[in-house]
């Protein structure tokens, strides 16, 4: 079974993904803590964050359309509401796969606690808008 995925609501939510980053790491949110914490410089001459950018559009489309087709396959088994079961999905996902994964590699990394923290709650509130988004506008014809 190839799972049904609504394409438009996977540009949005890499869209989203753009907007809560852009958000939660400007300087009066949470971007002056965590250069602090990752020890990133911002002011480093010649640095260019185009190329972060491109790859965190790319990664941010692969993780929507994932999350687009896991939210799919887990409303087609469980039944119910199409956008709890993204959202659902959306957590599940987070907890098992990138808050499990940043935990691990930053405790052998030795990088902050508080870093760690910030960034899984980051990714928490980025797959939750990516859930509502995909929740919301389900495929055609399957809701």
């Amino acid at each position: 079974m190839v799972p049904e995925i609504n394409y438009w609501a996977v540009l949005l939510a890499t869209a989203s993904s753009m907007v809560v980053g852009s958000i939660w790491y400007t300087p009066k949110v949470f971007g002056t803590r965590w250069a602090k914490l990752a020890k990133v410089d911002m002011d480093r001459p010649g640095a260019s964050a185009v190329v972060p950018i491109v790859v965190t559009l790319i990664v941010s489309f692969i993780t929507a359309w994932v999350l687009a087709g896991a939210g799919s396959i887990a409303w087609h088994f469980y039944g119910g509401s199409y956008l709890w079961a993204a959202l659902a999905t959306a957590v599940i996902l987070w907890a098992g796969f990138t808050a499990a994964r940043f935990i691990t590699h930053d405790a052998f990394e030795g990088r902050p606690t508080a870093l760690t923290v910030m960034n899984i709650a980051h990714e928490l509130v980025t797959l939750v808008i990516m859930g509502l988004i995909i929740g919301v506008w389900p495929p055609a014809g399957t809701v």
